[in-house]
């Protein structure tokens, strides 16, 4: 319960953080980011990502061995529904961090490849 708790003030400190850091001026057409809030920004989007991709794999794959050592002839069947749903965590991880990326590149060029 403690770690909700403190995840949740995690959470309310970053909104509150990022909406003095996100505000423009009157009249200001800009539209992308920039500066060093951006690359934080991208920092932690790409890190909570991975970090979100980890604890999935983690979750697939306890939760898999678990049902394989109650039911050993399902294995092939569990480990099949394993590939495919590791495949599809696999796929969004990426999608997400291509998207990182192309804010990255968006945010001012501060990203060469």
């Amino acid at each position: 319960m403690k770690l909700w708790q403190l995840l949740g003030l995690v959470v309310v400190v970053l909104f509150a953080a990022a909406t003095p850091a996100l505000a423009q001026p009157p009249g200001s057409t800009a539209t992308g980011y920039s500066g060093a809030g951006a690359g934080l920004g991208i920092g932690l989007g790409a890190g909570l990502v991975i970090i979100g991709a980890g604890i999935g794999f983690g979750r697939i794959g306890s939760a898999a061995l678990e049902s394989m050592a109650r039911q050993p002839e399902k294995a092939g069947d569990i480990s099949t529904a394993m590939l495919i749903i590791g495949a599809l965590l696999e796929g969004a991880t990426f999608f997400a961090l291509i998207v990182c990326l192309l804010v990255a590149v968006n945010a001012g060029g501060w990203v060469h490849f």
